[in-house]
């Protein structure tokens, strides 16, 4: 790896070339016009302030010791040295005056703010000693981690499957498990990694060039390929940044995007602008053309006039035809409320860009409807019937475009199935119905011995969240919450330990994502240790070297292991102790050595080259890129990775055995052959055995068995209800705020409350000062007619009434949203229950919160105020305004198919009475618990075929056993 220079420049970089990283020199601008130079150790490492972990680079004062400034690392392969400002402010949270320096353990109540400094050793030998006792007496569904973006792969579900507890719990399904499981069902995988930098054409279902997911890596790329004439396509009811820079804004009404795609399917089909030869090999058409069944239900449905007499691939694609005749851009125009030559140009522009059409929707109207997950099947029908699937310019699945390194130890699947987090009424959920614990456990009558939560934040992120409050303050709910955070959060006020974790710049991890079209590996790394070992120092524990006594979470899963067994015998203590040392506890250091010296391809070549071990090459350049050789995967000849003799049933390939490989990254199945002996290993295409797609047909699935399977048969293929009767028949795809649920005589709208603000990112940009100086108020969003309407101005206080409760925020008066919806960004809203903690001072209010019975309320007593602390710029705040906490009104509305929480709300909107206040927030738990139940009808619970309680090819974090997954009788 060479250091790049702009030679136009004179010698210029933007960048110090690593060879001088160790003592770089240069003039401290602050001090200009004088020469002033300062000495830095330049350390890499990765942003932790969203899910793309951009490369940074730490310069590393060799006087004082401290970080000095981040900028970015142009070695990194998703990054390539840019950033946006979520990155440098890591800096204002490593400094940060409020963030928690050293174990504190709760004096008092739950919630009553009292604490006490504790060793590390008291913290470690409580929490070891009850998960000892509860894995000694099987109760190890009582162990629970709950955890958001983790910002690594895998570290941590190894961990829980060496305590042998199915204890993970994400917050997906608060966040993309629509969009996952739309993609799942067609592809297995259950991402999109669109090639954006080769597109002709990016269609993007949300803002993702200023504020979606895998930000700045993909915001550089669209930029680039805009640059050089791509088009660029934003459907998104509000405009966003990204939408007022596209060439084509698209504001429907939120839910009825499935309609507009599917009238864009119907153009490219009766036009013939698909790839007929793609749908051929790689579509499963022979599966659905011998279904009889179905399509005699198509028939009854009419969908079609008659059943096909021909199961021809010709007969296919008059079925395509005809099912898809009815959506027409007119009728798509009156259902969508956009223009039909609006919606038009689009699919003719999706017909010019052919292979080189990419595609995303990730939260937007997926994560904000019921029945979003069938936006992502529609949407992806567009890539399929394009041929834009995994090609360059194309949609490529995410794992083709991630890595995972196997570690020295893999424990075994887990052996139990925690109901608490995969209930029987959600079998296709992707994943953890972690929203609804509080209301799972109540209905289940359990309790948990320990809690941890992690990256997350439920009682402020999530919908409902009182009811987690009252969650926590039981003690038959809840035996001990452990909060591992670097930060004060409206969770970490009810719980009882407060361990402090580093920051992206104080910790271990190593992390894959899906970017753009390649492999990577990034490696975050604690940099003052770095920085100090460099010079001869040497370190037990990271939080020797950070701040106070700041950990990070590797270390201190490891050292917690090793307590839960300490001699061995519950079979934990083996998968921690040293791949070198035998016997002996392993180091960070030895964990990430054994991975880069044996389970990443090139790596070691590459480090060997430089003159560096594999574990140096890392730690000096922060990132590594495995391959770029991530395309049409699926057209890969199998010709190794398999045992014994390739056997075919059914077009599909088997072997004795499958090797798994170095690459770990999550992938469904293993798919078994009838008799349950032999592993698949691919897929027969025209007399060829091809790698194929990770789906039970091996093939991209338009129609889905599994669906039909498990009880879904209306809607085993793309498909959008047309008209009044097929909205009552196939309720679970008409959005519950669909326009024709919305009463605008009673005063009634959308809230549509999923938006991001650029500078923020949920609850990990806490503490950041100079974010929230940038971004601060989340008024309400309210288009000039509806204004009118009820009467407001911008500033005026208005009143948003849920189905549960209210919130007074004031209004903003814009263009930038369509009639008959509101908006409010979820980023903001932070309260604390103290004066000097509960969450950062920097944006949050302080609050008094009260209840009598099922009736909560909030009021905010002050708003951001100055305070004074080690940092000047603590008495030097501006704003006092930090948004409201409009989550707090959500009642809880899972998708009976996904999991997913379906966002959007339908509120009444008012000018607020006189008695109000800014920020007042009103909840009745009585009507949030009658709103949980309603959803929970809409369900069709499990177990499945053959007494599954979830399909086993899909992907589910943290995989137990596959005997595991049958049902026992009892529980049926």
């Amino acid at each position: 790896m060479t250091h790049k220079k702009d030679e136009a420049a004179a010698g210029l970089s933007a960048t110090p070339p690593p060879e001088k990283w160790d003592d770089w020199r240069e003039y401290d601008p602050a001090s200009w016009p004088r020469k002033v130079e300062r000495r830095y150790s330049i350390v890499p490492t990765a942003c932790f302030n969203c899910e793309s972990a951009c490369g940074l680079l730490a310069f590393v004062d060799q006087e004082s010791g401290q970080i000095r400034k981040l900028e970015g690392n142009p070695y990194h392969p998703g990054s390539r040295g840019h950033l946006c400002a979520k990155g440098p402010a890591t800096l204002a949270q490593v400094t940060n005056p409020d963030r928690i320096l050293y174990p504190l353990r709760r004096t008092g109540e739950r919630g009553e703010g009292k604490w006490e400094r504790v060793t590390w050793d008291e913290a470690l030998t409580d929490i070891a000693g009850r998960i000892r006792r509860a894995l000694e007496e099987d109760r190890r569904d009582e162990i629970v981690y709950h955890v958001g973006r983790p910002g690594e792969d895998m570290y941590t579900e190894r961990v829980l499957a060496a305590w042998g507890v199915d204890g993970h719990n994400s917050h997906t399904n608060v966040c993309s498990s629509s969009a996952r499981v739309g993609y799942a069902l067609w592809m297995g995988m259950d991402r999109p990694t669109p090639d954006h930098e080769n597109a002709d054409f990016i269609l993007l279902l949300s803002s993702h060039l200023e504020s979606g997911h895998y930000f700045q890596p993909q915001a550089q790329r669209i930029a680039a390929a805009s640059a050089r004439g791509a088009k660029i396509a934003v459907i998104d009811s509000r405009l966003s940044n990204t939408a007022s820079q596209a060439h084509y804004w698209l504001a429907p009404w939120p839910g009825t995007e499935s309609a507009l795609l599917l009238a864009i399917a119907r153009y490219l089909i009766e036009n013939e602008l698909y790839d007929r030869d793609f749908l051929r090999r790689w579509v499963n058409w022979q599966q659905l053309m011998n279904d009889e069944e179905y399509l005699a239900y198509l028939q009854e449905q009419g969908l079609l006039k008659a059943v096909p007499e021909e199961r021809s691939f010709s007969a296919f694609l008059t079925l395509l035809r005809e099912v898809y005749s009815p959506y027409t851009f007119e009728w798509a125009a009156q259902e969508s409320r956009v223009a039909p030559d609006q919606i038009e140009a689009i699919a003719k522009e999706v017909g010019r860009a052919g292979a080189k059409f990419a595609s995303h929707v990730w939260r937007n109207a997926a994560a904000g409807n019921l029945g979003g997950w069938m936006v992502a099947r529609c949407l992806f029908l567009l890539n399929v019937l394009a041929g834009s699937v995994g090609t360059v310019g194309g949609t490529i699945p995410n794992y083709w475009a991630k890595f995972v390194p196997q570690p020295h130890s893999l424990p075994p699947p887990v052996r139990i199935w925690n109901e608490a987090h995969f209930p029987k009424e959600f079998p296709l959920a992707h994943f953890e119905m972690s929203f609804l614990l509080p209301y799972l456990l109540e209905r289940q009558q359990r309790r948990l011995e320990v809690y941890f939560s992690r990256v997350y934040n439920p009682v402020w992120t999530n919908p409902d969240g009182l009811a987690w409050i009252d969650m926590f303050t039981r003690g038959d709910r809840i035996g001990l919450h452990v909060a591992l955070t670097p930060v004060w959060s409206e969770t970490a006020q009810y719980a009882d330990y407060v361990l402090p974790m580093g920051m992206g710049p104080e910790r271990h991890d190593l992390h894959s994502y899906e970017t753009h079209g390649s492999q990577w590996l990034g490696f975050r790394q604690p940099v003052l240790r770095v920085a100090r070992e460099r010079k001869g120092e040497s370190f037990k524990y990271t939080y020797e070297a950070n701040p106070g006594e700041v950990w990070e979470e590797n270390e201190f899963w490891m050292e917690l292991s090793w307590r839960i067994d300490p001699d061995g015998a519950l079979g934990i203590r083996k998968h921690f102790e040293s791949p070198y040392r035998a016997g002996e506890k392993i180091t960070i250091e030895e964990y990430y050595r054994w991975i880069f010296e044996n389970s990443v391809p090139g790596l070691p070549q590459a480090a060997s080259e430089a003159g560096l071990a594999p574990l140096e090459y890392m730690r000096r350049f922060g990132a590594f890129e495995v391959t770029r050789d991530v395309y049409s995967q699926q057209e890969k000849p199998v010709r190794s990775g398999y045992q014994g003799a390739i056997e075919t049933q059914g077009g599909l390939a088997f072997a004795d055995f499958v090797e798994r490989g170095q690459n770990l990254r999550p992938y469904p199945g293993p798919f078994l052959d009838r008799d349950g002996k032999k592993m698949r290993v691919g897929v027969m295409v025209d007399g060829q055995v091809l790698q194929g797609f990770p789906t039970p047909s091996g093939r991209l699935e338009f129609f889905s068995p599994t669906m039909k399977g498990w009880g879904w048969t209306e809607y085993a293929i793309p498909i959008y209800p047309q008209a009044a009767r097929q909205r009552e028949e196939w309720q679970h795809l008409v959005s519950h705020v669909h326009w024709s649920r919305i009463d605008h005589a009673e005063d009634e709208y959308l809230l549509l409350p999923t938006f991001r603000l650029p500078a923020l990112i949920h609850t990990r940009t806490n503490g950041a000062k100079w974010l929230y100086e940038l971004s601060h108020i989340n008024p309400v969003w309210i288009h000039p007619q509806d204004a009118r309407r009820m009467g407001v101005k911008t500033g005026d206080l208005v009143k948003l009434e849920s189905e549960i409760g209210y919130f007074i925020d004031r209004a903003w008066v814009t263009e930038g949203i369509r009639p008959g919806v509101v908006a409010c960004s979820h980023h903001l809203g932070r309260w604390r229950r103290h004066e000097d903690h509960g969450s950062d001072r920097w944006n949050s209010a302080l609050v008094d919160l009260q209840r009598e019975g099922d009736e909560w309320t909030m009021r905010q007593l002050k708003g951001v105020t100055p305070f004074m602390s080690s940092d000047p710029d603590s008495q030097r705040i501006w704003w006092t305004d930090g948004g409201v906490h409009q989550n707090l009104i959500f009642p809880v509305q899972p998708d009976p198919v996904s999991g997913q929480h379906c966002w959007h709300q339908k509120v009444r909107v008012t000018k607020a009475p006189p008695e109000s206040r800014y920020g007042d927030i009103h909840v009745d738990a009585g009507r949030a618990r009658r709103a949980f139940d309603r959803w929970l009808q809409l369900t069709r619970p499990g177990p499945g075929p053959n007494g599954q309680r979830r399909p086993y090819w899909m992907l589910r974090p943290l995989k137990p056993a596959r005997e595991i997954y049958t049902a026992p009788p009892e529980s049926l």
